[in-house]
């Protein structure tokens, strides 16, 4: 994942009192503590969502405070805008392109959910094993395009000390996103083709100690993979697999919302940056 230094939040924002920029830092360590604990998981995940979007919730009163409009009007170097407009408008691609891979993913499992309560001939997942693949593939094409914005950065000339701290705020929540969005990848990426560890598996999720770090995509291929080296007619595998589908539909529902969330706060940050330096 991206970088995220602590060295970086100490960042004197303006108006310190002012409910805006206290949830700002507020969020800020909080991700950190995220980012220090996350797991591949589906709920580390919509964690790193929930925190994504909370910090969006802020930047336009931020961006609004008086004391900002009056330093931007003030900023001769607005190169960084175009900067930080950029990276929220392929943030909004890689969103919908993610959000899409999880909506697709989500009826596929449905499918296969549908299979199994029929139990009508042999268990058919080519659909969701095809479907694996290319999301393993067009995620970590995602992830790549992340690794390459996370070096892009606008050389700003001098600039007003509270437009500076503006400057890095809005890039330590680029930098967030960058975060949260390669966990999301990477938790879409569960490997696919290499023969999942058996033993290894099944003791994390009987050990109720180590399920916080299984991922559920994972847990589900194991369901059907097992499922179909023993025959679809064996009850009890039957209903496992049901179990982990379930649970994936879940969790997958979770992250679909988190993502439209984003999505909107993405569109949102992105307009009251441009309308606010518009009107310098």
């Amino acid at each position: 994942m991206a970088s995220y230094s602590a060295n970086n939040r100490s960042i004197s924002l303006p108006s310190r009192s002012h409910p805006a920029t206290e949830k700002i830092e507020e969020e800020f360590s909080k991700f950190q503590t995220w980012e220090n604990s996350a797991s591949s998981t589906a709920e580390a995940v919509y964690n790193g969502l929930l925190g994504l979007r909370e910090v969006h919730r802020y930047i336009s009163d931020l961006l609004n405070l008086p004391q900002t409009l009056q330093a931007l009007s003030k900023c001769q170097d607005k190169k960084w805008v175009d900067e930080i407009l950029d990276k929220f408008m392929r943030f909004l691609d890689i969103c919908e392109t993610t959000r899409e891979l999880v909506s697709q993913f989500k009826e596929i499992v449905k499918d296969v959910q549908s299979l199994l309560r029929r139990r009508k001939g042999d268990l058919s997942i080519t659909n969701y094993t095809s479907f694996r693949k290319k999301m393993k593939k067009d995620a970590k094409n995602l992830v790549t395009i992340l690794k390459k914005m996370d070096h892009e950065v606008v050389e700003v000339m001098e600039v007003d000390q509270l437009v500076s701290a503006v400057i890095r705020v809005l890039r330590e929540v680029s930098t967030m996103g960058i975060s949260v969005f390669q966990m999301v990848l990477v938790f879409l990426s569960a490997p696919v083709s290499k023969p999942i560890n058996k033993w290894s598996l099944v003791s994390r999720l009987v050990n109720k100690g180590d399920q916080d770090n299984v991922n559920e995509i994972e847990s589900a291929d194991f369901a059907l993979n097992s499922l179909l080296k023993c025959g679809s007619s064996e009850v009890e595998k039957i209903q496992f697999a049901q179990n982990r589908l379930e649970n994936l539909e879940t969790h997958f529902e979770c992250i679909e919302d988190g993502l439209d969330n984003i999505f909107r706060c993405l569109i949102r940050s992105r307009s009251t940056l441009l309308n606010v330096v518009s009107c310098q």
